[in-house]
């Protein structure tokens, strides 16, 4: 305490002197730094303020600031400034500030008081400590990153840069370290900057170190413990996030489809799991099953893979923490399609009626055919399985087809068709689907009316009812509808006589009406034309011939031709030798029939004679004849009534008489003269009836010769059908003709008067037809036709 009031009186007196006197003085500063050796020159006073080093010593050169001046001792000899004692700044002045010491260095005579600071600097000679060496933080690990954590902060004497300087932690992923400023001091701070999982780590160890900023630095290491406390912070983990399986869609009810797992790293019951399926999906709840405990998913209802492919459930899986936490799960179940499904066919156009003159390649119907099935299975193959004439021509499109014909169609020939096709996928086993199509084929008119047979033949018998129908011509169409309205009507002859004026056709069924009753005698033949006109647009036509025969009817009675006696009777006279013997020839009854045939054919019998042993009648000629010689008891003159019939359904007929007189030899030859006489004149006056006969005979003739070539042209065309001429050689009687023709197995004839052994007549037919043994086997309708010219 004294020395201190000693020190501030010469202060005072020396602030003092300085004021009074009017002497300045300079102000020395030099730096040393702590911790030098004794005797380290600081610096040299005396020269750094000008003075006589030689008069130091007796001027008193020294230091006078008080206690501090024991650290420095200064030299008069030489004038520097020495260390005298080791300077530790650290117990000198503390603290991080500077340290500086005021020196009075006084000189006297004259008496002078100069100022030296001394500025001790810094070494590092301390490491920053921690006072304790470990650290133990509880952190909760729901912690939000940011949060500030303190700990212990280290110390260092060291003053400046050699104190704390930092503080480095070791390199870690939930930390960083920050540094507060408190004053001098640093304050570090653990900084979180991720979120911490007990389930991960439940402890962290860290390591602190505090680095001054010495050269070499000196450092401090603090462990820092972490102690992370459990929450309920853990969803529950599926082992995936995606769970992926495939099935079949005819997989059975109540298989095992797939299990989940989830796992949660929390403790107690904020680690158990339960789990659920997302019950915004509603429609899995009738399919899928899920155990809340096990995760197992069962196939609780039946796939269909047409319905839907793929099933996406969410899963859930909640721990029983408070509140709870949930994960989630996706469960994709791909169905595998099997061939479950048969192709679809679809119609989309359809034209149900197509023309026989569409050109091959027109489109009549377009198709698509589908398969709900996929991949192999819904692959298709279709084709026409039938045999018609169609075909399917595939579009730019799979499965896309037009169904178009591939030739020619004719109605007439099918006029529909029945198209089936068929769809077969390439599934195992393949399945397959057939729609049948029907298309009815439309009516051109490309087919002309049509008579069965060219010529048309028909017979007539004449005395018809004049106005009625006597036969009728039809033909026929292939076409339809008006294609085939056939209308007829007879065509006008140019030459010969028109038929029209006779004949009339109904021109809707062909029905021909004779306008006038026909006689044979007058007209036996004739031909004329009809067509047929359809009513297609433009109508096409055909036309027949049709030759008319007109039948004869029994409507003509026998005309004895003779004997003729003068007054036109058939009465005659013969005259004949006694002498004549058995089989002589008396006489001939000659008769004529204007008809033909059965009709025609005259048979001769004695209906009265004297004598039945005498005389014979040929049932057919017409001859009498004798059966034995005459003798003298015979009576000179016999009458004969011979009766002359013809063989129509209703037999006419006609008597001649014939006396037949005996007499000598010599007068028979007298009275033959004389019979030839009056032959002649009775030849002329029979010339009338002879001219008759030849033209009727040559009428005949030309129509004998007609029938022929009508025959000849009909055999041309058919081997089937033939003629030839047939005669009698036994034949001695009236003019007649006769045909054969065939129909079916049975022959028929027109026969004159004589008939062939053998023959028999049809019961119910004409009186005129005989049906013939058959010899050889004709078709059905075969006509025979044979004439037969038989003379007087």
């Amino acid at each position: 305490m004294g020395s201190g009031k000693c020190c501030r009186w010469c202060f005072f007196v020396l602030c003092l002197l300085l004021y009074l006197g009017g002497r300045t003085s300079a102000e020395l500063r030099y730096s040393i730094p702590e911790e030098v050796k004794e005797g380290t020159v600081v610096g040299n006073v005396a020269k750094d303020l000008g003075l006589d080093k030689s008069s130091l010593v007796d001027r008193q050169f020294r230091v006078v600031s008080g206690s501090k001046e024991a650290f420095f001792h200064v030299r008069p000899e030489s004038g520097a400034l020495e260390v005298r004692r080791k300077i530790d700044r650290e117990a000198l002045c503390g603290g991080s500030g500077a340290c500086v010491m005021e020196l009075k260095i006084l000189v006297e005579n004259p008496l002078e008081m100069h100022h030296v600071v001394v500025e001790i600097t810094d070494v590092n000679d301390h490491s920053p400590i921690f006072s304790d060496k470990e650290q133990v933080i509880e952190i909760a690990e729901h912690s939000s990153p940011g949060t500030r954590f303190q700990l212990h902060a280290a110390s260092d004497p060291d003053a400046g840069i050699n104190s704390v300087r930092t503080y480095t932690l070791t390199s870690n992923e939930h930390f960083d370290l920050d540094i507060s400023q408190n004053d001098e001091e640093k304050i570090p701070m653990l900084v979180l900057k991720k979120y911490l999982d007990r389930e991960q780590n439940k402890k962290l160890l860290l390591f602190v170190t505090a680095v001054d900023g010495g050269k070499p630095q000196r450092s401090d290491t603090l462990n820092v413990t972490i102690i992370v406390l459990d929450i309920n912070d853990n969803r529950p983990l599926f082992s995936q996030d995606t769970y992926s399986v495939e099935i079949k869609e005819n997989t059975p009810v109540g298989t095992n489809i797939i299990r989940i797992n989830a796992t949660d790293p929390d403790e107690g019951i904020n680690g158990e799991i339960q789990y659920s399926l997302d019950k915004t999906i509603n429609k899995v709840y009738d399919l899928f099953e899920l155990n809340m405990l096990s995760g197992i998913i069962k196939l609780k209802g039946a796939l269909d893979f047409e319905d839907l492919e793929t099933y996406k459930l969410d899963i859930l899986a909640s721990d029983n923490g408070h509140p709870p936490l949930t994960g989630r799960c996706r469960v994709i179940i791909k169905i595998k399609d099997v061939n479950d499904n048969p192709p679809e066919i679809e119609v989309t156009s359809l034209s149900n009626k197509v023309s026989e003159d569409s050109k091959p390649g027109t489109v009549i119907s377009l198709i698509s055919v589908t398969d709900k099935d996929s991949g192999v299975n819904g692959k298709i193959i279709s084709r026409i399985t039938n045999d018609v004439p169609f075909e399917l021509k595939p579009s730019y499109k799979e499965n896309i087809y037009s169904v178009v014909t591939k030739g020619y169609l004719d109605r007439e020939e099918v006029s529909d068709y029945k198209i089936t096709i068929t769809s077969t996928d390439c599934g195992e086993p393949p399945l397959s689907t057939s729609k049948t199509l029907d298309i009815q084929v439309s009516d051109v008119n490309d087919n002309r009316p049509h008579f069965q047979q060219n010529p048309f033949f028909f017979y007539l018998s004449e005395n018809n009812v004049a106005g009625h129908s006597v036969f009728s011509v039809t033909a026929t169409d292939s076409d339809v509808d008006d294609n085939a309205v056939i209308s007829y009507h007879i065509m006008r002859a140019e030459k010969d006589t028109d038929v029209t004026t006779f004949l009339n056709i109904n021109s809707e069924n062909g029905q021909i009406s004779a306008l006038k009753s026909f006689d044979f005698e007058t007209l036996k033949s004739f031909q004329f034309q009809v067509v047929a006109t359809d009513g297609g647009s433009p109508p096409l036509s055909s036309n027949v011939t049709v030759k008319v025969f007109i039948l004869d009817q029994n409507d003509n009675a026998p005309v004895i031709l003779y004997p003729v006696s003068s007054n036109g009777s058939a009465e005659g006279v013969e005259e004949i030798p006694r002498n004549m013997k058995a089989g002589d020839l008396v006489t001939k009854v000659r008769a004529y029939d204007a008809d033909i045939g059965y009709n025609g054919w005259l048979l001769f019998s004695l209906q009265q004679v004297t004598a039945h042993s005498l005389f014979t009648l040929d049932r057919y000629t017409g001859q009498i004849r004798t059966l034995r010689s005459f003798t003298e008891t015979d009576e000179a003159e016999h009458g004969l009534l011979i009766l002359v019939k013809d063989n129509g359904n209703v037999s006419l007929s006609a008597t001649a008489t014939v006396t037949v007189k005996l007499v000598e030899p010599k007068e028979a030859f007298a009275a033959s003269d004389v019979k030839r006489a009056a032959a002649k004149v009775e030849e002329e006056d029979h010339n009338v009836t002879f001219y008759l006969i030849i033209t009727l005979g040559s009428v005949s003739l030309l129509f004998v010769i007609s029938i022929i070539v009508l025959i000849a042209m009909q055999c041309s065309k058919s081997t089937e059908y033939t003629s030839k001429y047939l005669q009698d050689a036994n034949y001695d009687g009236t003019l007649c003709h006769s045909i054969q023709y065939r129909s079916g197995d049975k022959r028929y004839m027109l026969v004159g008067p004589r008939m062939s052994i053998g023959s028999t007549i049809v019961p119910g037919s004409h009186a005129n037809t005989l049906v013939l043994p058959d010899r050889r086997h004709t078709s059905s309708g075969e006509v025979r036709q044979t004439f037969i010219s038989c003379h007087v």
